[in-house]
């Protein structure tokens, strides 16, 4: 991100927390249009050693890979809310320009940049969560271009490639009213564009924005500038004759053990890599999905005290391409644990091993140079392991 973008954003993150603190009180119904903009980060991951070894002339090979996942995205959107629980929304999106760069033996190099805008249509469910604040889930799809551009040199040559495809997209946000003119949001949003070649990547874009209605007009009042209800003074108290005195003496209560603390029970599972993603890949499919459910009902009775993931690859590729990959699988099973809310994101941490901690010997599996059969016999190698500690 430059530094102008920054500052735009630091300027409104400022003006929004100043609107907030004044004394603002209304909500607003529905039955009007709106218009609007957001800016914020966009982050997908883009391209792989494959796609650079397809352009390479023979006897060459790559060398070094390295993404770069990360671009300023802005949104420009129009819509029409119905009520204050659904809205019909329209815009234009423009996610930056992720990429990759690498570098092959003999000299050359690559350096790829994916363009990512389209047009998207949404249904927009709000649920108010007070007299100002509303909580956003989108539903939707975005009619996305990507443009791939690629600058070689040396042996590799790769051509310009521009996709056009529909695709679906999910949206969470939160919205706070600022008056009858003015409202602000917050939302992370997850866009399904092409990848360029035959595959889709998931982008997701973090921003903030500003709505403006046009016609709206103002709801009730909050609980908050009610006007107090009117003091009644209590009764006069009745005095009563004092009673007798009566003491007891109580027989000590009995002394009741703690119940012993229950043991401490400890779990490790792995999967392999193929399970959970797709080969060299990131984003947990949905057959990983329904794994990482499966193995969590299991331990439905368990109090989680610590979750530890590990991600490991095999030996094929460089070993800093493969300790990226493999943090980026463990950070996206930390993630889907923590978001499908079965575990405390406090206690579950992510490390990627890359190729450090093989389960093959030395021997199992020979030769350098990645095949078929030698894809297979590393599969032990590609997995990520979840250790459990925790009671029941």
């Amino acid at each position: 991100m430059n530094i102008s973008t920054a500052r735009t954003l630091q300027a409104v993150g400022l003006a929004g927390l100043a609107v907030l603190a004044a004394p603002q009180a209304w909500a607003l119904e529905g039955g009007f249009n709106y218009g609007g903009v957001s800016l914020g980060r966009s982050q997908g991951s883009f391209g792989s050693e494959v796609q650079v070894a397809a352009g390479l002339a023979p006897g060459a090979s790559v060398s070094s890979f390295a993404r770069d996942t990360r671009d300023t995205g802005f949104k420009v959107f129009g819509g029409v809310q119905f009520n204050r629980n659904l809205a019909l929304e329209a815009g234009y999106v423009d996610l930056g320009k992720p990429g990759y760069t690498a570098t092959t033996t003999p000299a050359g190099s690559v350096d790829a940049r994916f363009r990512l805008n389209g047009a998207n249509l949404d249904l927009v469910g709000m649920l108010p969560l007070g007299t100002q604040l509303s909580a956003l889930m989108r539903v939707g799809v975005v009619a996305g271009r990507t443009r791939a551009t690629f600058v070689t040199t040396g042996p590799v040559a790769l051509a310009d490639v521009s996709q056009r495809r529909t695709n679906g997209k999910l949206g969470l946000g939160l919205q706070y009213s600022l008056g009858t003119s003015l409202l602000l949001r917050a939302e992370v949003e997850r866009y399904r564009f092409n990848d360029g070649v035959v595959g889709h990547v998931n982008v997701n874009h973090l921003s903030v924005g500003l709505v403006v209605p046009f016609g709206a007009s103002p709801g009730p009042m909050a609980r908050a500038l009610e006007p107090a209800p009117a003091y009644i003074p209590p009764p006069a108290p009745v005095v009563m004759a004092p009673a007798p005195v009566i003491v007891v003496q109580a027989a000590p209560p009995p002394v009741v053990q703690p119940p012993a603390p229950p043991p401490v029970q400890r779990r490790r599972v792995s999967f392999s890599a193929e399970s959970l993603f797709g080969f060299d890949r990131s984003d947990i499919s949905p057959e990983g999905r329904s794994a990482l459910d499966g193995f969590v009902r299991e331990l439905d009775s368990m109090q989680f005290e610590q979750v530890v993931v590990e991600g490991h690859t095999d030996r094929l590729g460089t070993s800093d391409y493969n300790m990226v990959l493999s943090q980026q699988r463990a950070d996206a099973v930390k993630s889907y644990l923590v978001t499908s809310g079965r575990v405390d994101p406090l206690k579950i941490s992510a490390t990627g091993k890359g190729e450090s901690v093989p389960h093959t010997q030395p021997g199992d599996c020979t030769g350098t140079r990645s095949s078929a059969s030698l894809i297979v016999c590393l599969r032990p190698d590609r997995r990520v392991d979840v250790d459990v500690v925790g009671t029941r």
